[in-house]
C-alpha cells in the first residue's frame, strides 16, 4: 500500500536557485524538512543559467526557468535604488526576481518562497535594511523564508502557521561560509560550484564596456550587448568595433551580426579575425572610412607580416564587395585581448 502524504509533504516550496552552495544548503534544508521542492532559475544577457541547470539536474530538482533579459537590461539603464560597486543594482534585480517568482507561485499555487541568502553575505542586497525594503516593495512582507539565517529574521507567517518550525532554522551570518561547509557532510552535498562571480555587472572589465555602450547608444538593446562579451572591443565615434579573438568569437560574432544593418569585413588571403561594425548614428559609413577601420583588423592578422596591400571582403546589408588597404609599414601586432 501507498504510504499516504503527510499535509507538510503536500506543500510545494519554490526556491529561487543560483546553483551555488547556499541554493543547494537551502534546497535540501527544505527537503529534510519534508517539502516538495521546485527550483525557479533565472537566465539573462548579464548570467548564464548553466551551472544552476547542472546543478539542478544532479540533485534531481524539478526546475522553472525565466528568462529576465528584457526586464533586466530595463533595470540596468535606469535603477530605483541605484548601484552597486560597479554597474550591478542588485535590490532592484532582487527585487524583479521576487516580484516574478510570486507571480509563479501563485499561478501554480506554491506554498511558499524561499532563498538562500545570507544575512550580512554581500553588503547592498543582504542585509536587514534590504530584506525589509524588498518585501516591502514585492508585497512580499513576512513571506519570504530564508532558512541559513532564519533564526536571525522576523518570523514569516509560514513559522507562525505552524508550516515551518523555527529551531529547525539557521543562524548564519556575514561573508564566512565556515558553517555551510559545516552542512555540507549533514546535508551530503557532494558536488557544488565554486564561487565566482556570475554576473557580469559586477565584473569590473564588462562594467566598463557597458558604462561605455549606454553612453554612446542609451536605447540599447539585447543583441547589443551581446557585443559586449564576443572580442576586442572599439569606438570610433559611434561606430561599434569588434574583433574576434579566436574561432569562438568569430563564430559568436556570425550568430550576432544583424544582417539588416551591421558590417562585417575579413581578409580574403590570409587567416583574419572577424570584424563586425555596428553603427549607431545616422550616417552610413564610406568605402574610405571603412579602409581606415579595416588598418585595426590588420593589426591582429599575424601572417600579413610583409605585404603592402591586402584585399578585404566587406559584407554589407545590400551587397558584399572587396576593398583593398594600402599601407607603407603592416600595422602588425601580437594578439592580445
Amino acid at each position: 500500500m501507498k504510504k499516504e502524504e503527510t499535509p507538510k509533504q503536500r506543500q510545494q516550496a519554490l526556491i529561487l536557485f543560483s546553483g551555488g552552495l547556499d541554493s543547494l544548503l537551502v534546497a535540501k534544508i527544505m527537503k529534510s524538512l519534508g517539502f516538495k521542492i521546485t527550483a525557479l532559475i533565472f537566465q539573462s544577457c548579464f548570467f548564464n543559467p548553466k551551472i544552476a541547470l547542472n546543478m539542478a539536474s544532479k540533485y534531481n530538482l524539478k526546475t522553472i526557468t525565466k528568462n529576465i533579459s528584457k526586464e533586466q537590461l530595463k533595470i540596468v539603464k535606469c535603477p530605483r535604488f541605484g548601484y552597486g560597486k560597479n554597474i550591478n543594482p542588485c535590490l532592484d534585480c532582487r527585487l524583479l526576481m521576487l516580484k516574478i517568482a510570486k507571480n509563479i507561485a501563485k499561478k501554480n499555487k506554491f506554498s511558499m518562497l524561499v532563498t538562500g541568502e545570507v544575512l550580512g553575505q554581500r553588503p547592498m542586497s543582504q542585509n536587514r535594511k534590504a530584506f525589509a525594503l524588498i518585501e516591502k516593495e514585492s508585497k512580499l512582507e513576512n513571506k519570504i523564508l530564508r532558512p541559513l539565517s532564519g533564526k536571525l529574521l522576523p518570523k514569516t507567517i509560514y513559522e507562525k502557521n505552524g508550516l515551518i518550525d523555527r529551531h529547525k532554522l539557521y543562524a548564519i551570518s556575514g561573508k564566512s561560509r565556515q558553517e555551510q561547509f559545516r552542512l555540507l557532510k549533514k546535508y551530503q552535498i557532494t558536488e557544488y560550484p565554486t564561487p565566482s562571480g556570475g554576473c557580469l555587472l559586477t565584473d569590473p572589465e564588462f562594467s566598463h564596456r557597458l558604462k561605455i555602450m549606454l553612453q554612446k547608444n542609451p536605447n540599447c538593446k539585447i543583441n547589443d550587448i551581446k557585443l559586449l562579451k564576443q572580442g576586442r572591443l572599439f569606438w570610433n565615434k559611434k561606430n561599434l568595433i569588434v574583433i574576434g579573438r579566436d574561432e569562438e568569437d568569430n563564430k559568436q560574432l556570425e550568430k550576432t551580426y544583424k544582417k539588416t544593418t551591421d558590417i562585417l569585413m575579413e581578409l580574403v588571403e590570409y587567416p583574419s579575425p572577424l570584424m563586425l561594425i555596428r553603427n549607431f548614428g545616422d550616417r552610413k559609413l564610406i568605402n574610405n572610412e571603412l579602409k581606415e577601420i579595416g588598418k585595426m583588423l590588420i593589426r591582429y592578422c599575424s601572417k600579413t607580416k610583409g605585404a603592402s596591400n591586402l584585399k578585404v571582403r566587406v559584407r554589407r546589408p545590400t551587397k558584399e564587395y572587396i576593398i583593398s588597404i594600402v599601407f607603407a609599414n603592416p600595422p602588425y601586432l601580437p594578439a592580445g585581448r
